[in-house]
């Protein structure tokens, strides 16, 4: 009795988010952005845990005083331990970055994906109103909402959010107008299937990428943005506090030598948002390995 020779079982393929976070990790840069993201994350979260000050009663007695073994980075013009006060405003300017990114990556990934897969007016009409908005300035619109509404991390979040979902929409859009051409959006129109079900089945998780690298670019952009009204003055009210608004009130001690009250605090701005450029280019180009391999 012969034997029918058995052919070796072909190796099985690399899937296409395997090979996407094998890039990622490949990248260097990304490695070192989500490491400096959970160090400061560490650092605001559990931090105040660990180092325990008072963030609450003003201290006249102590104020401007430079760094020693009781207060490591000094004190601030109200007698605020700097170090707690890095901490207690990073927690407010990080929740804020994520809770917008969120909100305008999700409306602004529904609004792209339904004006995608529309197409003709309809898509015509939804992007005209996109670039009527994003023809106006961005900072202005934030400001006036800021003043009329009270400055709260929720608020801010909504404020920021609700004005930064066109970039998103926009990127989407593009993504779904490639994909709805695809042979598994025809056959899923052909068996029947809703629009809702064809976007929510189909057309998003296919577009996850995109919307995944928007996310960290938005959060970067939002905290820059929070930033920024906090050192305007129309930050969070006391006795919340975020890095702009720190960074605000030291600039007005700057010429008296009070150097702690800039640079450490500038520095996790500056490094927060690096960490969060990093991982979203490295994520950009793991995204566009995948899409190749696909």
């Amino acid at each position: 009795m012969t034997e029918t020779p058995t052919t070796p079982a072909a190796p099985r393929a690399t899937s296409g988010w395997r090979l996407a976070l094998s890039s990622f990790v490949q990248n260097r840069l990304a490695v070192l952005g989500v490491g400096i993201i959970v160090l400061l994350a560490l650092f605001c979260f559990v931090g105040p845990h660990l180092y325990v000050t008072e963030q609450t009663a003003v201290d006249p007695v102590n104020s401007l005083l430079p760094p020693d073994a009781e207060h490591p980075l000094g004190t601030d013009a109200q007698g605020f331990d700097v170090l707690g006060r890095i901490m207690q405003g990073g927690q407010a300017s990080l929740q804020i970055g994520l809770f917008a990114a969120l909100i305008a990556t999700a409306f602004g990934t529904l609004y792209g994906t339904v004006a995608g897969l529309a197409g003709g007016v309809v898509d015509g009409i939804m992007m005209r109103v996109v670039d009527t908005l994003l023809s106006i300035p961005f900072l202005f619109i934030v400001l006036i909402a800021a003043t009329r509404f009270s400055s709260s991390v929720l608020s801010l979040s909504l404020i920021l959010g609700a004005f930064s979902w066109l970039a998103p929409a926009r990127l989407v859009r593009a993504e779904v107008l490639s994909l709805r051409s695809r042979g598994f959006v025809s056959a899923a129109t052909v068996m029947g299937a809703t629009r809702p079900r064809i976007i929510a089945r189909h057309l998003i998780p296919n577009a996850l990428g995109v919307v995944i690298v928007n996310i960290t670019f938005q959060v970067a952009d939002a905290i820059i943005a929070v930033s920024l009204l906090g050192f305007l003055g129309f930050g969070l009210n006391y006795p919340d506090v975020e890095w702009g608004t720190q960074l605000s009130d030291g600039v007005s001690h700057l010429f008296e030598g009070a150097w702690w009250l800039i640079y450490p605090v500038g520095g996790c701005l500056v490094l927060i948002v690096m960490a969060f450029n990093f991982v979203g280019d490295a994520l950009r180009d793991s995204i566009d390995v995948r899409l190749r391999r696909r």
